[in-house]
């Protein structure tokens, strides 16, 4: 037999017979086919073969066995007798066996029966259970084939049925809860009792309707927020709670939950615009109103009760107040547009929650201009510079002034109210353009004053305008013919020559800016004359410096670079002596100055003289005018000598004829020269000068250091005569102003044989006696 170890047969060799080698089983292996070889020991070894079939017959060597070890099931209390309660299964492996099934423990009060049915074990209420009798039974259910079996234990709970219904407590529930509590806030927690157990005791909490705004916790009835809430949009909730226990069937019962939103100061106030705007005059009263502010706050009570503020915001640098309750704003202090025009201000609305909430708001006010303004001049004075000849109806200048008022308060007029007589100018009565009427001549008029007005009415202003006109070279220098007379005293106490500047050509341009530059054309070939060529001052050459007269013509150039002009010039020198001087007179000329008896007056007095003296003009020598400087009106001393007529050479008239004949003949003298000729004052004594009785004595001397003096046509060197005097204090007296008495009687004039008695200018002498003389 060939097989492998595990083979449950064997078959003896010899023999032939099989036989089991290992334990059968045959709910393992029920059919065994193998094949069985013989052979010979012959040679060659024949065989034969055969096929061989063994089925192993059951025996009962197997238990029962239930499908599940343990067995646990709940059973209310209310199950119908004969109703199913578990059908259990038990298997035998063995074939053709029958098990049957029974309860073998457990089965108090026998409440329960089992049967066989369909190879399984059917367990039916035979008896109505009690929960409060027994609420559990713990069964022993064996399963026998006859001669084995296998036992199992079936847990039984008996349950409660559900017999009551959950009851609230209240059929209405009222809590509350402030709007701004966070999400997840417990609100309240409502519960029912039920008085049965278990399942049908526990209570699952629902909500009726679908309010988003809350969630209830469906085992402990805590309901809480799921959203924020809002007093604003909605101020209370009615929840709909159903509460049902477990049992079967279910039981329930409904309350309602009224839930109150408590308001929070959860809103600020809103103004009702996002920008105020208002207008006013500047010259209104203090107090006025300007605008009304109004802010609403969704809160209730103190939380959405609204006041109006500056205080954190900008009132104008208090120009402003704000009314707390009405929102009016009102001003506080004079306004001035010129000073601010736009206030741009920001006020507050405040709630009185807790802590308070506040919104700001921007407000513009515009304030109003009033012409509170007058026109305003940059300067009360102006210059103003205008070329000459500008052309007639050129603009010269803009005037103008500003007013800070606006619009029509700004408008401003303008006009010439003073010194435009004649009518030079004219001034544009809107923008204040100066335009001149008239040619404009610097050498005619350098200036011209006006006053200007500009006018906002009612309001004016007034302003000075200088109009200086500027030179432009449009004239030619002026130069006279003029003489230079130089009257050179020669004496051996001092040097009198003039060696500095004796004086300039009397040229001159009607236009001041123009330079001139001077010059000798002819007649100065010997430099008798020194020329600055800029200024035209002139100098003595030392050539001059002797005793011989002199008198040469030369002629002068003046220019201003575009015009010129020349004159001629007289240099005479005429040489004054001591017999000259001491046969000289003084006149006294009424209403004089030098400048006017230079030019042109000397020629005519000295027609004068000689006419009345009847003598050549030049014989005739004026050799000093003096301002008279010991009175107080215009009095001119003129110093002049004469020679006789008839040809007498170097004779002079004596003073005291020649005063004699001017004095007979000085109305012949006025109507030649149109000089008035005062009384002679020769003796300086009669004016009495001294004082304290102090003797005057008159004492002649001459000056040759005396500048020379000019004028528009001559320039003259004088040679004043001083008129001394010497006062001498009487006898008796000394001092710089005879204001010491002197003791005569002190060197005994008397001698031993006289007294000597002081008087007042003077002494006496008393005789001893026996003594005279």
């Amino acid at each position: 037999v060939a097989g492998d170890s595990g083979f449950p047969f064997q078959i003896n060799n010899s023999t032939g017979w099989i036989t089991v080698a290992a334990e059968l089983d045959r709910e393992t292996v029920e059919n065994y086919h193998f094949g069985v070889e013989a052979r010979d020991h012959g040679v060659p070894v024949m065989t034969s073969s055969a096929s061989v079939s063994i089925t192993v017959l059951d025996v009962n060597d197997n238990n029962p066995t239930f499908t599940e070890k343990v067995y646990h099931l709940r059973l209310n209390e209310d199950a119908a007798v004969g109703s199913s309660v578990l059908t259990l299964t038990a298997v035998d492996r063995d074939v053709n066996s029958v098990v049957t099934y029974q309860i073998t423990s457990g089965n108090t009060r026998n409440r329960f029966a089992i049967t066989s049915q369909s190879g399984g074990g059917l367990i039916t209420l035979a008896l109505p259970l009690d929960y409060k009798q027994e609420r559990q039974y713990v069964l022993t259910v064996t399963a026998s084939d006859g001669t084995r079996f296998d036992t199992v234990q079936v847990f039984i709970n008996v349950t409660d049925a559900n017999t009551h219904r959950p009851v609230f407590q209240s059929s209405h529930y009222t809590v509350s809860v402030s709007e701004d509590k966070p999400i997840g806030t417990s609100i309240v927690t409502i519960s029912a009792t039920d008085e049965d157990t278990g399942e049908n005791a526990r209570i699952t909490y629902i909500l009726d309707d679908n309010v988003p705004q809350f969630r209830i916790d469906p085992d402990t009835g805590t309901i809480t927020t799921l959203m924020e809430l809002d007093y604003e949009d909605q101020a209370s909730y009615t929840l709909a709670i159903t509460a049902h226990d477990n049992g079967i069937p279910q039981k329930s019962d409904t309350t309602y939950v009224e839930i109150l939103i408590l308001d929070a100061n959860d809103n600020a106030p809103r103004f009702l615009r996002d920008r105020y705007q208002g207008s006013v005059f500047e010259d209104v009263p203090l107090s006025t109103s300007v605008l009304q502010l109004s802010a609403t706050d969704r809160d209730s009570g103190l939380n959405g009760r609204v006041l109006y503020t500056f205080q954190g915001g900008d009132d104008g640098d208090g120009d402003f107040y704000i009314e707390p309750t009405s929102g009016v704003i009102r001003t506080l202090r004079k306004l001035d547009r010129e000073n601010v025009a736009v206030y741009s201000l920001r006020a507050f609305a405040v709630d009185r929650g807790s802590p308070p909430l506040k919104a700001s708001v921007d407000i513009q006010v515009t304030v109003l201009d009033i012409n509170d303004n007058p026109p305003v001049f940059e300067k009360d004075e102006f210059d103003i510079f205008v070329e000459e000849n500008s052309p007639v109806g050129s603009i010269v200048a803009r005037i103008s002034a500003t007013d800070p008022d606006e619009g029509t308060n700004a408008q401003i007029m303008y006009q010439i109210v003073e010194g435009n007589i004649p009518e030079v100018f004219q001034l544009d009565l809107l923008n204040g353009d100066l335009t001149a009427l008239m040619d404009l001549d610097y050498e005619s008029r350098t200036e011209y004053v006006i006053v200007v007005q500009a006018t906002s009415a009612p309001l004016v202003s007034r302003a000075t305008v200088h109009i200086r006109l500027l030179d432009q070279n449009d004239n030619p220098p002026v130069l006279q013919d003029f003489q230079i007379l130089f009257n050179n005293y020669v004496t051996n106490k001092s040097n009198s020559f003039p060696s500095g500047v004796i004086g300039k050509i009397p040229g001159h341009d009607p236009d001041v800016s123009d330079s001139l530059a001077y010059t000798f054309v002819q007649g100065n070939e010997l430099n008798l004359l020194l020329l600055d060529s800029a200024t035209g001052e002139l100098k003595l050459s030392h050539d001059l410096d002797n005793n011989r007269p002199l008198e040469a013509l030369m002629k002068v150039s003046v220019s201003d670079g575009v015009h010129s002009v020349t004159a001629v010039c007289t240099l005479r020198v005429t040489i004054i002596t001591d017999d000259m001087l001491t046969n000289s007179i003084t006149v006294r000329l009424e209403n004089m100055s030098q400048e006017r008896f230079l030019s042109p007056l000397l020629s005519l007095f000295v027609e004068g003289v000689a006419t009345v003296l009847s003598t050549a003009k030049d014989d005739i020598f004026v050799f000093n005018i003096q301002n008279d400087t010991d009175v107080s009106s215009n009095i001119l001393n003129v110093t002049f000598s004469a020679l006789l007529p008839g040809g007498i050479r170097n004779k002079f008239f004596p003073s005291e004829d020649l005063q004699e004949q001017i004095y007979l003949n000085r109305t012949l003298l006025t109507t030649i020269s149109t000089q008035r000729v005062l009384p002679f004052d020769d003796n300086i004594c009669l004016r009495e000068p001294c004082e304290n009785y102090m003797k005057c004595v008159s004492v002649l001397k001459f000056d040759s250091s005396a500048p020379f003096i000019s004028s528009n046509t001559v320039l003259f060197r004088p040679i004043h005569p001083i008129n001394g005097l010497r006062c001498r204090c009487p006898p008796g007296f000394t001092g710089d102003y005879c204001e010491t008495e002197i003791d005569l009687c002190y060197s005994n004039p008397c001698g031993s044989n006289g007294l000597c008695r002081s008087r007042e200018g003077g002494y006496t002498c008393e005789c001893h006696e026996d003594y005279t003389g």
